[in-house]
């Protein structure tokens, strides 16, 4: 149904000069098939069927482009999502962290924060949380908000209790929330421990130093050149020994400092800053 719908590159181009003169987000360098994947979505959700069509709509209607950013960033994401990365960070990665005396982690692309407060929940079982600071930053505020606010769907917590026992969890998953009608909301002492911000992997660079950055599955949208400006950034934010976790589809293949980076644990994608 989406390959029907018609934009050109020049269309494209088009839509990304305008939502980096209007707003400043640059996408120039993501990939143009997942670029023009999620236009054609817009289009669908907009009810129209060409790329014109969608400039115009853009050009004359503002809230539009908040439609537009939400289906160019990404927002799919669970708790515990990829349970062996997870039981892999709960048996292998936490127990090094343990060594420091204050914990430092990023989240970079967080969407909507459930994969970072499975981080704050491994730290607390852990007894790290309490000299843990873990940043979670995405390039989309509504997203920035919502995982703020620690608010989650109850229907998905089935999924994510499940997701929890395979990485490895003993306890009541259950204790790491209140529900409230359809939602949930985490704790406040696990909430409390992240500072949330946006931040653009494209423009901004790096704001402190780290034991562990997190950038799963967010890379494979970026085209070669922004994956290695990518991986430098996340180089020169890691201290030495620090780790680099990545999604399941992603490497450091083509990064000019692939060298400087061990491989950690290759079956979950965790290397490792020499």
């Amino acid at each position: 149904m989406l390959s029907k719908l018609q934009i050109t590159h020049t269309e494209i181009k088009t839509v990304l000069d305008l939502l980096y003169r209007q707003y400043g987000y640059d996408f120039s360098n993501y990939t143009k098939a997942s670029l023009r994947r999620r236009l054609q979505k817009l289009m669908y959700d907009k009810k129209t069927d060409t790329g014109a069509a969608l400039i115009a709509m853009l050009t004359t209607n503002p809230e539009t482009f908040s439609d537009l950013l939400e289906v160019l960033t990404v927002n799919v994401t669970e708790m515990f999502r990829d349970p062996p990365f997870f039981k892999t960070l709960r048996e292998k990665v936490i127990p090094v962290l343990a060594s420091y005396p204050a914990i430092k982690i990023w989240h970079a692309g967080c969407a909507t924060g459930e994969e970072v407060y499975s981080t704050c929940i491994l730290l607390y079982e852990a007894g790290l949380l309490h000299r843990s600071r873990i940043y979670a930053t995405d390039i989309n505020p509504a997203n920035v908000e919502k995982a703020a606010s620690g608010i989650l769907s109850l229907s998905r917590m089935k999924g994510n209790t499940s997701n929890y026992l395979q990485s490895g969890g003993i306890h009541d998953f259950s204790d790491y929330y209140t529900a409230m009608y359809d939602k949930v909301i985490i704790r406040k002492d696990i909430r409390e421990r992240v500072v949330f911000q946006q931040h653009s992997l494209v423009t901004d660079g790096s704001f402190n130093e780290f034991q562990l950055i997190f950038c799963r599955n967010v890379m494979i949208y970026f085209d070669k050149a922004l994956q290695n400006n990518v991986v430098k950034l996340f180089y020169d934010s890691l201290i030495p020994l620090g780790f680099l976790a990545l999604g399941m589809k992603e490497s450091l293949l083509f990064s000019e400092v692939q060298d400087c980076f061990e491989m950690f644990d290759a079956g979950v994608k965790i290397f490792r800053k020499q």
